[in-house]
């Protein structure tokens, strides 16, 4: 009997087919959500020999005695390997963890839920992105247990050193990592491609596009500037496969090519990659904050252009990257002014969020919480964006701590508790039941605490002249007097990953132990929590229409603080 691809209602589908090889949207989101949970765990422990490395340089990482030799030495690894675990980790935690988790998970998840749709446009491309993605993540993992190891030319893969072996001594490692971008950033075209045709195709009758919910509008800004800028990337990887494997000379210098060339590719696409990973984050939190404050988000028009503008702003800052690569000193200051200028969006969007929760009646929720962690560690990551943004002070911080603190105040509050606030909030959607309350906040207070205490001090490290890719930070006299600094910082760390046992254990005992969470457990407006929890295939019973905003909360006439949009207003008016 064929399936229909839409209703997934072939009544014998077999295991395989229901749950490994599915065509289902929601099945597909879960695939992600785990491969990238999986990713950031193996992410957290390369991160964790970093911070080790650089507290108590060359002893042995405990734990880490079972690595065999001559990719360390009874538990002490050497710079080559701590060049592999500088690029890895960052490739993982941005390719890896990122984009699966947001894009890939609750993106899957969430768009033809919200849009009141059966399935993504196209299910079986869906199918084919997420298990491209996983192939990537196989041969990058893979790369670790080849001749010479995995890629160490950091995770921006600047030639020379990722263009010629003898410099890192990794031979097929880089190879495979440009392998596995490849196959990772094709993945993530399909998907694109089915975000983009779904939200705008098969939306419910009523859900015109200012009734769409921000988390959608952030969705479609992140696929398009996605699509639009991984073009340049592609073909730079393909031009440094050839340096490495068919002797032409794109990239390097000694054979009359670029280095430069290869800056330029990777940074217009690597610089609106940012945003592809911020803007989906800021949109979970855009729908967790009206829930729990009980109140309409403030500006919906003005946070919808807010990012469109961002979006359009995000390919003309990629070189403030470079101003110390050597280029042109007249191109200097129009890129410090259009990288200052994207802030502009993000502050509207920051303040429309603070005007949201303002007098609103607060419900202190885990993902609420997270919701919160997520505005105030993104306030600092935008503030000190500024400094690096302006040319004269990132001569000074470029490729020092202050950027490592700056980009994960950033990042880490759009994937981690942006993430962790939309997995907390949805997972009663997801899996039909509800997470435990006191686990979730314990796993907060230590992930905010902790992260804090980790990053936090890094500016100071990088104020302070200490390099972001060094191996040991005694061999310079005058990074010794901040070595408890880092040693601090490691042992914070460790807090900071310890920290997350309780929401792994939460999250999988509240699989299949925590309470029923019913329909609708949050009292939320929006077309996902219309259909049974978790849904079924086709996800909802009867087509749903939808008759107003997504975030009529506390209006007046009504009967409820609560209005769903699929609600007619008279049968909720008093």
């Amino acid at each position: 009997m064929a399936v229909d691809p839409h209703t997934h209602a072939g009544p014998h589908l077999s295991f395989w087919r229901r749950y490994i090889f599915s065509t289902d949207h929601k099945v597909i989101g879960k695939q992600y959500l785990f491969l990238s949970l999986f990713m950031a765990l193996v992410g957290g422990l390369l991160a964790y020999m970093m911070r080790w490395q650089l507290a108590w340089p060359e002893t042995a990482i405990p734990g880490a005695g079972w690595i065999p030799e001559p990719t360390a030495f009874d538990g002490v690894i050497p710079p080559e390997f701590y060049n592999a675990l500088v690029t890895m980790h960052g490739t993982i935690m941005v390719f890896f963890v990122a984009m699966p988790l947001l894009l890939g998970g609750l993106g899957n998840f969430l768009i033809p839920l919200m849009v009141g749709a059966s399935d993504m446009a196209f299910p079986r491309l869906n199918m084919m992105s997420f298990w491209t993605f996983f192939t990537a993540s196989m041969v990058l993992l893979a790369s670790f247990f080849v001749p010479g190891g995995a890629a160490a030319a950091g995770w921006t893969g600047y030639p020379p050193l990722s263009a010629d072996p003898t410099y890192t001594g990794v031979d097929w490692g880089i190879t495979l990592w440009l392998l596995a971008l490849a196959l990772e950033f094709a993945s993530f075209l399909m998907g694109g491609i089915n975000f983009l045709t779904t939200a705008i195709s098969m939306r419910a009758p009523g859900l015109s596009m200012m009734r769409l919910p921000l988390m959608v509008w952030m969705q479609m800004s992140a696929a398009v500037v996605f699509m639009l800028s991984v073009g340049p990337l592609i073909a730079g990887a393909v031009l440094l496969l050839l340096d490495r494997t068919a002797g032409t000379s794109f990239f390097v210098a000694t054979r009359g090519g670029d280095p430069l060339l290869w800056q330029h590719l990777f940074w217009f696409f690597g610089h609106p990659e940012v945003y592809v990973i911020l803007l989906p984050g800021l949109g979970a939190i855009l729908e967790v904050l009206p829930v729990f404050s009980r109140k309409p988000v403030f500006g919906y028009r003005p946070i919808v252009y807010a990012a469109i503008a961002a979006s359009v702003l995000s390919f003309i800052v990629w070189a403030h990257h470079m101003f110390v690569s050597g280029m042109n000193f007249k191109l200097v200051m129009p890129f410090s002014i259009t990288t200052i200028l994207i802030s502009v969006p993000f502050t509207l969007i920051v303040l429309a969020m603070i005007a949201t929760i303002w007098r609103g009646a607060l419900r202190f929720t885990t993902p609420m919480l997270f919701a919160l962690g997520t505005l105030g560690v993104f306030i600092v990551g935008g503030l000190t964006g500024i400094f690096l943004g302006s040319a004269p002070a990132d001569i000074f911080l470029h490729d020092t701590a202050f950027v490592v603190a700056h980009f994960h105040y950033t990042l880490f509050s759009a994937v981690i508790f942006g993430g962790f606030a939309g997995i907390y909030y949805w997972f009663p959607k997801m899996f039909g039941r509800l997470m435990n309350e006191l686990l979730g906040k314990i796993h907060f207070a230590f992930t905010f605490i902790g992260f804090n205490l980790v990053f936090g001090p890094m500016f100071l490290l990088g104020i302070g002249g200490q390099m972001r890719r060094i191996y040991n930070p005694m061999q310079y006299d005058f990074l010794k007097p901040q070595q408890p600094l880092n040693e601090f910082i490691t042992i914070a760390a460790i807090i900071l990953l310890l920290g997350q046992l309780p929401f792994i254990i939460n999250f999988f005992w509240s699989m299949f132990r925590g309470n029923l969470a019913g329909r609708n457990p949050w009292q939320a407006n929006t077309l996902e929590w219309a259909a049974p929890s978790p849904p079924p295939h086709g996800n909802f019973e009867t087509p749903p229409r939808v008759y107003h905003s997504p975030y009529g909360y506390s209006q007046p006439g009504t009967s409820e603080d609560w209005l769903p949009q699929y609600q007619p207003l008279e049968k909720s008016t008093a």
